[in-house]
């Protein structure tokens, strides 16, 4: 008798479907087709009206975008794609929004800036030079922008980065808290108030009318502590606790733990906020108007002799003396001071990179 084998019913695969509008989703062409509708009618739009912007261009082509795109999904998906839809197009708006001003302001310096912005005016100071006089550079406001955020930095990171590691290591109980509760209360201190400070300092040691460089560098380094302090707080909570524990183990005391463990570990993070706090005081120009002055015409490289030119100074002497060629100086030293910057956040990141623990 032979066996009869039975096989089983071929099982048919449904064909994929296709997305259109008829189907229960968008297709992919769709969302950027709107968006590009959407930007050449609020283009059009505003050239019809005479009232074309940029910037208002940019956000009403992104509302237009979220409004149809959230209908159309509504009506052809589901309730809940279409509120997917809506929330992932507000973030992209919102990031738009606020990319927005960071792009038209960066655009207005380099545009503005370029104009005078040359080997020339890099390489000469004002000395000699009248206002009106279509002559004159930035090169003593960039040496004495330099010279005090160096003496700052020297003054803030040795105390900022000791206080971060007491704060963390070491503090406990009320004088940890009453620490804490003071670096607080100087990250929100007005710049002026800080330049005031130092002013009085300054009477009291040296009489009225002393104003140099080391005076606006103390300013500033009152500026920059707290700043240091939270940034390097921060870096130093996110070392691991096995490392720490890992050292302890071995018989390591906690000092040398806290030099040759923890401290390395967080080299990257606590150089960017070392930078951070750079640049958060080297744009300052209320407290040095009150501790360097701001009438520094020649390049002064000695801190605690006369009167030290900085950039903010700079471009605040030249905005208040008025006249188109003073106005361009005072862009062309804004975009020197955005370039001084970002070089000083690259060779942060070098800096981190090349000295940061090597991982496998």
């Amino acid at each position: 008798m032979s066996a009869t084998k039975l096989s089983a019913p071929e099982q048919t695969v449904p064909p994929r479907p296709t997305p259109s509008l008829r189907g229960r989703t968008l297709p992919k062409y769709l969302p950027p087709a709107l968006l590009g509708g959407s930007a050449v009618v609020c283009a059009a739009a505003l050239y019809l009206l005479d009232r074309w912007n940029p910037a208002v261009w940019a956000i009403l082509a992104a509302v237009l975008y979220t409004a149809a795109v959230t209908v159309l999904s509504a009506v052809v998906e589901n309730r809940r794609k279409a509120v997917d839809r809506l929330v992932t197009s507000v973030v992209y708006v919102c990031f738009t929004v606020a990319m927005v001003p960071l792009v038209s302001l960066l655009w207005t310096v380099l545009s503005r800036g370029l104009v005078r912005l040359d080997g020339y005016f890099l390489s000469v100071s004002m000395n000699g030079v009248t206002p009106s006089m279509d002559a004159g550079g930035v090169y003593h406001a960039i040496v004495g922008t330099l010279l005090m955020t160096l003496m700052a930095a020297v003054i803030s990171v040795p105390i900022g980065l000791m206080t971060a590691v007491y704060l963390v290591e070491y503090g406990r109980g009320r004088l940890r808290q009453a620490i804490t509760f003071f670096v607080d209360v100087m990250t929100g201190i007005p710049s002026i108030v800080a330049g005031l400070f130092v002013v009085a300092l300054w009477i009291l040691l040296f009489g009225p009318g002393h104003t140099n460089g080391a005076a606006g560098a103390i300013a500033l380094s009152v500026l920059m502590i707290p700043v240091v302090v939270r940034s390097c707080e921060e870096m130093l909570r996110l070392v691991p606790n096995e490392l720490r524990e890992a050292s302890y183990a071995l018989g390591v005391p906690k000092w040398l733990t806290v030099l040759k463990v923890v401290l390395p570990t967080a080299l990257s993070g606590l150089t960017t906020g070392v930078m951070l706090a750079l640049a958060r005081v080297i744009g300052e120009t209320a407290p040095l108007i009150l501790t360097a002055g701001s009438s520094a015409v020649s390049i002064n490289a000695n801190l605690f002799e006369g009167q030290m030119m900085s950039l903010p100074v700079f471009i605040y002497s030249q905005v208040r003396m008025g006249g188109a060629i003073n106005y361009e100086r005072a862009w062309a030293g804004a975009l020197t001071l955005i370039i001084i910057v970002m070089l000083l956040f690259l060779a942060a990141r070098l800096v981190s990179h090349f000295f940061a623990p090597k991982t496998r």
